[in-house]
């Protein structure tokens, strides 16, 4: 691996709600999340350099789901419980900061989201000798994030190429004819 370095940002909420809502519609069973240590490796993979994973969560509660923290832990996250108003997006407004953060930082990022309200972020991100990916449900990304592909900005699918779930998601997409594998859907 190099020196360089992948931030990867995760929207957990965001992906989870689309999974639910968008995909399965309805709340995903524990066998039909993501698998977070793939997305880790798969982010490692993509670019060739060790990574830094990043979880954000919202703790406005007061509550922590401490058994998955402790499973993010255990594989390599950087949990990143945060607590704001009932009116604030907490977990956005987090990501938001460190991808301005990053913006000062060498590394390349991977953001794990459909959420438009990254665009001025991942904007200012692209241009330069960074690398700047998307990691989603191709079909749910914010349409606005498909203009900056012509910029740079990569974008990789939850399913077919991080390959982060174990079983086959009853998705309807477009499919290119190089990654069709019909042996999926026999």
């Amino acid at each position: 691996m190099s020196q360089r370095k992948t931030y990867l940002l995760v929207d957990g909420e965001n992906i989870d709600a689309t999974l639910g809502m968008n995909v399965l519609g309805r709340r995903p069973n524990p066998d039909e999340r993501p698998r977070w240590d793939r997305i880790t490796a798969f982010a490692a993979q993509v670019w060739g350099q060790d990574v830094v994973p990043l979880f954000f969560l919202n703790a406005t509660s007061g509550q922590m789901p401490m058994p998955f923290v402790q499973a993010l832990l255990a594989m390599g996250y950087r949990p990143i419980p945060l607590a704001g108003s009932a009116t604030e997006k907490v977990v956005d407004i987090g990501i938001q900061r460190t991808l301005d953060a990053l913006a000062e930082r060498d590394g390349d990022v991977l953001l794990a989201s459909h959420d438009g309200d990254f665009l001025p972020q991942i904007e200012a991100l692209l241009g330069s000798d960074r690398k700047v990916g998307l990691l989603a449900f191709r079909e749910f990304v914010n349409a606005k994030f498909a203009e900056l592909g012509a910029r740079g900005l990569e974008t990789f699918d939850l399913e077919g190429d991080a390959a982060a779930f174990t079983t086959l998601l009853p998705r309807v997409r477009i499919i290119p004819l190089e990654e069709f594998d019909p042996v999926r859907y026999l």
